[in-house]
């Protein structure tokens, strides 16, 4: 029996709906909350939403039922509502359908379940069927056009989920994969190993969505088009990657941009486009402009920097061992040079040692250790820069984030690396799982950056968090993070003062292609007499410019940088080194110091940036 996602499909292509949760999240419901319940519960805000996206112009709408699974219902104590939750989800969706009078489906959004397959997890096969079938159940008896099963990492589960809905009915099935930046699945799978699992799969269509912007989800469909054969392909990638500007997580990339990649998606294979999260309905309606023209559906002055002087605010120390290098620079004024070491994903610390040599060739004295940056698993930051030390004799400056610790582990790991002599370190707050691997993982946020600084200083006076001694005082030089181009100036300028209030001694800052913008943001905070260490990121090609332009937060590149490299064409990477070194010796003349970050562990890059120095 043909059905009228399969006629639509054959016919022409189609433009899905963006965000769901985003819009909700805007809209004041937290993210903790129960989305799905909101079915229930205030019907008349998801249906504006689907609203929205009609009018915006989408051919098809999801349900609001991504994590209406027993699983994920039990969170919230709503297990025993899952048909109930999932069938109103489907009418909501009709009814604004048949209200905008516009030929609209309505498809069956089904999410992962939240848990762990066994072996990794304790789930078995037959719960997982369970769980599927009874959201089908529920959907189909609303009404579905179809069902999208979307933000799969496992094919395993996903399987599973079709094996079920398949069980049930022969409606059409989009199934979507999730992938990362490295263009694989977060198990390590590639497009071209996805492609041919889900057409072994009783399923209309393929393809991907989440986790990811448009340039890395626009390579996954090239790698997919030549190994799905005649089934359609579906492409709904995020809005870039999620910022965290104070408790609200805001999506980088915009409407023009993702316009653009759907008209190159188009004319690369795919025959359904959308958004996920982050997408809004200005990003469906540009998407529907690009659609709907017929030859692309078918086929100021200068700011002086602050002076590099010790901070005023922060309180005097007892220290109980010398300082370290980065400190005896930073307050003798000297400029500091300091290079970012990612840990490695697996044991093996070879290439990554190899890498701090041939940078102490080249003049460097420190490098930063990440901390679990994006939210992916890499070695811990602790013992990674202990045997970089140990190997090279560089001096570390470890970053430490918030985010896997609760309040006791913190101190705990901090005692150790006061222990082990790493005493530098940048406080952050650290970037939730949910922008990472680890999706389903937990998060702690004891503390955020701000109380992290005002732990270590209490530290430095002998005391724990809770005020009783640990005996000898420690002498840890505790630096922080800034972010000059960030989406809410004010909000970081105050979280800047409380900082040096709570006792940060020095700023890092995310990459910069833009000095005047940093001394117009620094001139903004007041000057603060604090030493700044100006983010230094070389780019690689036109395409990584525009990918950290639009996709990731806090960089901001202007269009004489982007144009600038455009215009250098296959001398790419050349013409970043260049400009690299150009920031370099301008920062050299006007900051404490430069932060240089090598981009795709090419560690020999920034070394031929480090050359201006010379």
């Amino acid at each position: 029996m043909a059905h009228a996602l399969d006629e639509r499909l054959a016919r022409e292509p189609l433009l899905c709906d963006g965000a769901m949760g985003t819009l909700l999240y805007a809209r004041g419901v937290p993210l903790d909350a129960c989305f799905d319940e909101l079915n229930m519960n205030n019907p008349a805000l998801v249906q504006a939403i689907h609203a929205e996206y009609i009018a915006a112009g989408a051919d098809c709408i999801e349900t609001n039922t991504f994590g209406a699974n027993r699983f994920k219902l039990a969170i919230h104590g709503l297990e025993a509502r899952v048909r109930e939750i999932n069938l109103r989800g489907v009418k909501l969706a009709r009814d604004v359908r048949e209200t905008m009078g516009r030929d609209v489906l309505v498809l069956g959004a089904v999410g992962p379940l939240g848990k762990y397959l066994a072996p990794l997890g304790a789930l078995t096969e037959g719960e997982a069927r369970t769980a599927f079938r009874e959201q089908a159940e529920g959907l189909l008896e609303g009404g579905v056009d179809g069902f999208v099963v979307e933000t799969m990492s496992d094919l395993g589960e996903m399987a599973l989920a079709v094996e079920a809905i398949r069980a049930v009915t022969d409606l059409p099935i989009i199934a979507e994969v999730a992938f990362t930046d490295e263009g694989v699945t977060f198990l390590g799978r590639t497009p071209a190993e996805v492609a041919r699992a889900l057409c072994a799969l009783p399923v209309q269509a393929i393809g991907a969505n989440c986790s990811v912007g448009s340039s890395t989800l626009y390579e996954v469909l090239e790698q997919i088009r030549p190994e799905a054969g005649a089934r359609p392909i579906a492409i709904q990638p995020n809005a870039g990657l999620p910022s965290r500007v104070g408790e609200r997580l805001i999506y980088l990339s915009s409407p023009a941009y993702m316009a653009d990649y759907a008209a190159r998606m188009l004319a690369a294979g795919a025959r359904l486009v959308g958004g996920c999260c982050g997408t809004t309905p200005e990003h469906i309606s540009a998407m529907r402009k690009v659609m709907d023209r017929a030859p692309l559906a078918r086929s100021a002055g200068r700011v002086e920097a602050p002076a590099r002087t010790r901070s005023e605010s922060a309180p005097a120390l007892r220290t109980a061992a010398p300082p370290t290098l980065l400190q005896r620079k930073l307050e003798a004024g000297e400029f500091v040079v300091t290079v970012e070491l990612d840990p490695p994903r697996g044991h093996n610390i070879e290439k990554l040692v190899q890498g701090a040599k041939l940078l102490k060739e080249r003049g460097a004295e420190i490098v930063d250790i990440n901390d679990g940056s994006l939210g992916r698993i890499r070695m811990a930051v602790l013992p990674t820069g202990v045997l970089v030390r140990e190997s090279t004799g560089l001096e570390i400056n470890m970053h430490f984030t918030c985010r896997d610790r609760n309040l006791m582990g913190i101190q705990a790991d901090l005692l150790g690396a006061h222990a082990l002599d790493v005493r530098n370190i940048l406080a952050m707050t650290g970037d939730p799982p949910r922008t990472g691997d680890y999706v389903n993982a937990t998060a702690v946020f004891d503390v955020d950056a701000i109380g992290l600084i005002g732990i270590l200083q209490r530290m430095n006076q002998g005391l724990d968090a809770t005020g009783n001694s640990i005996g000898e005082p420690t002498a840890f030089c505790v630096g922080a993070a800034l972010d000059p181009a960030a989406a809410e100036p004010r909000l970081e300028i105050e979280r800047m003062r409380k900082k040096i209030e709570a006792g940060a001694r020095w700023f890092q800052t995310q990459p910069v292609y833009d000095l005047e913008g940093l001394d117009d943001f620094l001139a903004r905070a007041g000057a603060p007499r604090v030493p700044v260490l100006v983010g230094v990121m070389p780019l690689h090609s036109s395409r990584h410019a525009e990918f950290l332009h639009n996709e990731v937060p806090g960089i901001t590149i202007p269009d004489r940088v982007r144009a600038r490299m455009r215009e250098a064409g296959d001398r790419g990477l050349a013409a970043g080194i260049e400009m690299a070194q150009e920031t370099l010796r301008l920062v050299r003349r006007r900051y404490a110091g430069a932060y240089l970050m090598p981009s795709f562990g090419r560690y020999e890059v920034v070394a031929e940036v480090l050359d201006a120095l010379r």
